[in-house]
């Protein structure tokens, strides 16, 4: 995990970057070098929740969503957005954010030209990231955690062909689970949906459940 500053339009956003594992080689000379062989299997963005509500890159499933796309062999670039942490500006409920959100992907594509570009988030972040992800042409695939989807307009991402893979708590007070089902039967395949048993909007005591989800969803997934 590597502490950055990555620019963004309003200034600074603070960031971490989580890698996987690199690969080890001797060579003829006995000399060990490290590197990513077949390359990484994806670059990721993800967001965090709600800024005014004490979301940051720091909430508990964000960390763990991050350290379970790097065990599969992603980089995860995870950041705060303006007003948050040590990030610039103020919060603007999601303009800005997304903003925030298409800077962040720029480093990444940056940073990794040749790995596929995946954009994720939890809860308002997963507005952000989803809708930016949904119209980006960079972005080939969308990851959603506690989805909003009564409180935002999620209807690019229903639309949207690009692969969505969503995760949700069975007792989420804040976009009860009916809601995200009818929002899922309208999405276009290809797209799935991992429902944590018993689980609140911020998985309370299941976030390792959300990890393990991760794991599932994606370990094989390589678009």
């Amino acid at each position: 995990m590597r502490l950055r500053e990555i620019p963004g339009p309003a200034g600074r956003l603070e960031a971490l970057l989580d890698e996987p594992p690199p690969n080890r080689a001797v060579g003829d000379d006995g000399l060990v070098s490290e590197g990513h062989a077949s390359g990484l299997r994806a670059a990721v963005v993800f967001a965090h929740p709600h800024t005014e509500y004490g979301g940051t890159m720091h909430t508990k499933v964000v960390y763990q969503t991050a350290k379970a796309l790097s065990r599969i062999g992603c980089a995860v670039l995870r950041f705060n957005f303006r007003g948050a942490g040590a990030s610039a500006g103020a919060f603007s409920d999601g303009p800005g954010e997304m903003d925030d959100f298409r800077a962040a992907l720029d480093f990444m594509r940056g940073r990794y030209p040749g790995a596929p570009l995946w954009a994720g988030g939890m809860s308002f972040g997963s507005y952000v990231a989803l809708a930016s992800g949904a119209a980006d042409p960079r972005v080939s695939t969308l990851v959603g955690i506690a989805l909003p989807v009564s409180r935002y307009d999620f209807s690019p991402v229903e639309r949207s062909a690009k692969p969505k893979f969503f995760i949700h708590g069975e007792f989420d007070e804040l976009c009860p689970l009916k809601e995200m089902r009818e929002f899922y039967a309208r999405c276009a395949e290809p797209k799935d949906l991992v429902v944590i048993d018993a689980a609140d909007h911020l998985f309370d005591g299941k976030v390792s459940q959300v990890a393990e989800a991760i794991e599932g969803l994606l370990s094989d997934w390589s678009t």
